[in-house]
């Protein structure tokens, strides 16, 4: 089954794994402005949770649900069981399960290459969520990037952290601020941090010099389909903290891109595109490139709400022209 010519929009089918939808934030959730999206364009919707898929005799199924979405913060869902179903009747899917990036967000990987090889468009492209971790990513981009090093040696990264002065040192499969330090050479609990986020010298984490511009906020750059949007969500760190995460109770306000922003996605985007990523995130701080987000993007609804945009609508559009 070819994806060209499979669907005219108001018969496309659009399946999403993700976690539990009873228990998003709908005012500011990116997977419900897309599922919102696709039912205004008249697009069938089907839910599925990782565990709800499953592969037989070289194909994969799951157990679907048929999904109905309303804008609001009560009620916002109904579902109606379908039964198995394979994914390659579907025209698009879109993988939008949060990190940790473990084995089991890899198993579902390899399930939904099961279906994007039988024909249906999966968003992110599997292979390309495989290879593309979010930290480790930024390794292909050193112009846009500050001095780092990626290691499970604790007497590496200490060696490192001494020589850049103050640094942040984070896990290479979190998200949402999770497990991030910020530390310099004389910071006395050094040794028993890198102790804790090694494992002992058994798990290779990030370390990148600290950007003193983060007090200008982490700002999160979306790209759809090689295009940024205009305007980036600079997110702030709330009292007592320097990570300038949402989840982590800090504040955000729209800006409008740099020359500098732009150019760090001219140097991104065409690797996103040709690996299929047609949804990323950039962080940007400063002048510098700090992540590529592929898993699950956030950030959509508070830029539509703030300049009037529809970005789900403008990945939409892609996603149709790939289809027809």
């Amino acid at each position: 089954m070819s994806q060209t010519g499979k669907a005219n929009s108001m018969g496309m089918k659009t399946g999403v794994v993700m976690d539990p939808i009873e228990g998003i934030k709908t005012y500011k959730d990116s997977t419900f402005a897309m599922l919102l999206e696709a039912q205004r364009r008249g697009h069938a919707l089907y839910y599925m949770e990782p565990g709800d898929l499953f592969a037989k005799d070289g194909r994969v199924f799951a157990d679907m649900q048929q999904l109905e979405v309303r804008d609001n913060t009560t009620d916002w869902f109904s579902l109606t069981p379908v039964g198995s179903r394979p994914l390659d009747e579907l025209n698009v899917l879109l993988m939008r399960r949060d990190p940790p990036f473990d084995m089991d967000y890899i198993y579902t990987t390899y399930m939904l290459e099961l279906a994007e090889k039988a024909g249906t468009l999966v968003i992110n492209r599997p292979q390309s969520l495989r290879d593309a971790n979010e930290k480790f990513f930024i390794t292909n981009f050193p112009q846009c990037c500050v001095p780092m090093v990626i290691s499970s040696s604790s007497s590496l990264i200490r060696e490192f952290v001494s020589q850049q002065g103050r640094c942040v040192v984070k896990p290479l499969d979190g998200m949402g601020g999770e497990s991030i330090f910020q530390v310099s050479d004389s910071d006395m609990n050094l040794n028993v941090i890198l102790e804790t986020i090694t494992q002992h010298d058994a798990r290779p984490v990030m370390a990148q010099r600290y950007i003193d511009e983060i007090s200008e906020g982490d700002k999160r750059i979306l790209i759809v389909n090689g295009e940024p949007v205009p305007y980036a969500l600079a997110r702030f760190a709330g009292e007592g903290d320097f990570r300038g995460n949402l989840a982590k109770g800090g504040s955000s306000k729209g800006v409008p891109l740099s020359e500098r922003d732009r150019w760090i996605c001219s140097q991104v985007a065409p690797e996103l595109k040709k690996r299929g990523i047609l949804f990323a995130g950039l962080d940007v701080i400063g002048d510098w490139l700090s992540e590529v987000n592929v898993t699950s993007p956030t950030c959509i609804r508070e830029l539509d709400d703030e300049f009037g945009l529809n970005i789900a609508g403008q990945l939409f559009d892609s996603i149709e022209e790939i289809l027809t």
